[in-house]
């Protein structure tokens, strides 16, 4: 198969960092901050605050409205009770700032979905979104975007990403559907006296406020048992914000919007996004991404949904069957259902189905470590793609010396537990000009796609930067019928 690597390569920019809370944890070195900027004089102050806005304010936008809201977050360790000006407020909120470069280590694992919006092109040509991992300080990873178009002549020509970076606005009155979450709480052996009794009082639909409303007075009723019910308590609350909803401005370019971890589970990181362009059965699509939520400890798999790349929900996968990482969506459902590839023991590639996109019970298993460059795991490269001979599904396979390629094989459209064909040899491997990085040796997608007669892959190089290749289709699946 003739193989085209295109001379693109998305390096990491340090130069492209975001606003970030700067939280000290001490409330007691809190306190002495503040008390250092009460007594500064007003002429101090507004010299203080424009050396400030004379480093930063010409690399970020609404960079005041972020100070404001810093110093609205901290105001209840005042010392003093006469009222401030507003210099000394957006200096007080500066101080509790800091800037953090989201994307300093690396820009990697990229997935390609079609723009909603397919307006003003050339004839012939195509818009896409292309998701990324972006790792910063701390390996801390989030998902950035960048957006670009595929001419006629199968020429991909890349968006230059606008200089400033924003996050979403988090959603406050998040709404939780009560029998979701209450399965949720029996699969975390959350269900007792105490979280039933919350349960029987809270809606069919309710917020984190009203949830917390009444946890904090179930547990002023219940004094004598407040220490063990207070585990329980904690595990409520962490579970319901680890489900969340944020949004961005329509006037945010699709390269300025990240989204960062805003839930104790994404606290280590978002990894690894797998995005798919879903066909609902009305004919609407929406975009559902699954990933990687990192504590530290423990992974989690979550899934993101959006129809327009502004307004995104982030819920927890639930059932049994929600283990490990590497989870790809089918991009419709098959039979009426659900369809989703796994990876549930670091080894082997699973199949799942469920009536329910938020809950998966029973996994089959697919995929086996075969050849030599998979003998170490196999998994998947994103989510399925449908083509008139089957599904396309792009494999990960890592062999000796931990060397990860890309491979492919091929499931039956209707049922795509049957495995039609497996290429023999990889589709992709490290050259000498892509196997040094943060991890070496590592050739890795998280979603392609296929305009016209070409199979277009989007690559990450050794977990560093990123980069495209392409390949005829029918040549990929005419190796695969073999």
């Amino acid at each position: 198969m003739n193989i085209n690597r295109y001379d693109i390569i998305l390096k990491p920019d340090n130069r492209r960092v975001l606003y970030r809370p700067f939280d000290l944890k001490s409330k007691e070195r809190i306190i002495r901050i503040i008390s250092r900027v009460h007594m500064l004089s007003e002429e101090e102050v507004s010299i203080q605050l424009q050396r400030v806005l004379t480093d930063f304010h010409k690399r970020h936008e609404k960079l005041l409205q972020f100070f404001y809201h810093q110093f609205e977050q901290y105001k209840d360790f005042l010392i003093l009770d006469n009222d401030l000006s507003d210099e000394r407020k957006l200096l007080l909120g500066a101080y509790f700032t800091q800037e953090y470069s989201y994307e300093s280590s690396g820009l990697f694992n990229p997935s390609l979905v079609w723009h909603p919006d397919q307006s003003g092109l050339p004839n012939g040509a195509k818009r896409f979104i292309m998701s990324l991992r972006a790792v910063g300080e701390g390996h801390i990873s989030s998902i950035t975007f960048r957006s670009g178009v595929i001419d006629k002549d199968y020429i991909i020509h890349i968006d230059t990403p606008l200089p400033f970076v924003t996050e979403p606005r988090k959603i406050p009155n998040y709404a939780y559907e009560k029998e979701i979450y209450k399965r949720k709480l029996e699969e975390l052996g959350l269900i007792d006296d105490f979280s039933t009794g919350v349960l029987s009082e809270i809606r069919p639909t309710f917020t984190l406020d009203e949830l917390q409303e009444i946890i904090n007075r179930s547990l002023r009723k219940n004094r004598r048992l407040i220490h063990e019910n207070t585990r329980t308590a904690d595990g409520m609350v962490i579970l319901a914000i680890s489900n969340y909803e944020v949004q961005f401005s329509a006037e945010d370019d699709i390269s300025e919007r990240v989204i960062f971890p805003s839930s104790m589970a994404e606290a280590n990181g978002i990894e690894d996004a797998r995005f798919v362009e879903f066909k609902n059965d009305d004919g609407s699509v929406t975009y559902y991404a699954l990933y990687t939520a990192f504590d530290g400890r423990i992974i989690l798999p979550q899934l993101l949904e959006t129809r327009d790349f502004l307004n995104f929900r982030i819920n927890t996968l639930n059932g049994p069957a929600i283990e490990n990482k590497g989870m790809a969506l089918f991009p419709r459902r098959i039979n009426g259902r659900y369809a989703m590839l796994s990876r549930q023991d670091n080894e082997n590639n699973y199949i799942m189905f469920s009536d329910s996109i938020h809950f998966w019970y029973k996994k089959q298993l697919l995929i086996k470590p075969f050849y030599p460059w998979e003998f170490v795991q196999v998994g998947n490269c994103g989510s399925p793609i449908e083509t008139n001979r089957g599904w396309l599904v792009l494999s990960h396979g890592v062999g000796p010396m931990r060397k990860y390629v890309i491979g492919a094989y091929l499931l039956d459209l209707d049922d795509p537990t049957r495995v039609i064909g497996r290429l023999r040899e990889p589709l992709l491997s490290p050259n000498e000009n892509e196997r040094e990085g943060y991890v070496p040796n590592v050739v890795y997608s998280c979603g392609s796609l296929v305009f016209g007669d070409t199979l277009i892959i989007p690559y990450a190089m050794s977990d560093y930067a990123s980069s495209f290749t392409s390949v005829k289709l029918s040549e990929v699946l005419d190796e695969l019928e073999r």
